[in-house]
């Protein structure tokens, strides 16, 4: 009979799961880091195998990778990884949020307009310096990819890349002027979901992405940058 696993095993194995995705989505563990278990496992009081655990899955996410006779390290996509990233999210968001005008419901395009409230009034985001970055039902992007009714992009958006993607944007996010580009870009498209014109929800989601993506490239273009996506325009 196979030994069943400790509820606070796995319990202390998805805290430390979380802690750690903070730490790498927020820049405290930098992009490129390598991944000390021992280090890890005296930093947040964890036994090696929840820690083995908690590792595994944030390779899931793509927010670590296994490199063979070095280990595992901090993601860090190169420029044109980045920039394929954003033309695949380009592409998907943009299908995502026609099908979202054509099935999201009316109660679903109410509370996305809750989302976009709580946005406004974040301090950050009053402030100019940053764009609200909670995830889940708080994400502008995630609520609509949801709203689309189709599981397929849904695992691919919000299961597959979604931590990943979450780690460029929040990255990218404090570029002088975005924050209330992005609001202003978010409300036009829930303005064309709410009238169900598809066709254009796409269009504007199409071109909101290309922006950020724009930016990302603006990034690498300036002089006296280092050229690591981590690092702040």
């Amino acid at each position: 009979m196979p030994t069943a696993v400790p509820v606070e095993t796995e319990t202390l194995s998805e805290s430390v799961f979380r802690r750690i995705q903070a730490a790498i989505i927020s820049g405290e563990i930098a992009p490129g880091s390598k991944i000390s278990e021992p280090e890890l496992a005296r930093t947040y009081g964890i036994s090696r195998g929840p820690l083995r655990e908690a590792i595994h899955r944030l390779e899931g996410q793509r927010l670590l990778v296994r490199i063979p006779h070095v280990g595992a390290r901090v993601v860090s996509l190169n420029h044109a990884e980045l920039i394929e990233l954003y033309e695949i999210r380009e592409s998907l968001e943009g299908m995502a949020c026609r099908l979202a005008a054509e099935r999201m419901s009316q109660a679903q395009i109410d509370e996305l307009r809750e989302v976009l409230a709580t946005h406004e009034r974040d301090a950050a985001f009053q402030a100019g310096v940053g764009y609200y970055q909670q995830e889940g039902d708080f994400d502008f992007h995630y609520r609509i990819i949801q709203g689309s009714g189709n599981s397929t992009l849904v695992q691919m958006l919000c299961d597959d890349l979604y931590q990943l993607v979450r780690m460029y944007r929040i990255q990218f996010s404090a570029t002088p002027n975005r924050p209330h580009q992005a609001f202003a870009e978010h409300h036009r498209i829930l303005d064309a979901i709410a009238e169900r014109d598809g066709e254009l929800a796409e269009l504007l989601m199409r071109r909101h992405i290309a922006a950020s993506k724009r930016n990302v490239e603006r990034h690498y273009l300036e002089p006296n940058q280092n050229n690591t996506p981590g690092a702040k325009p």
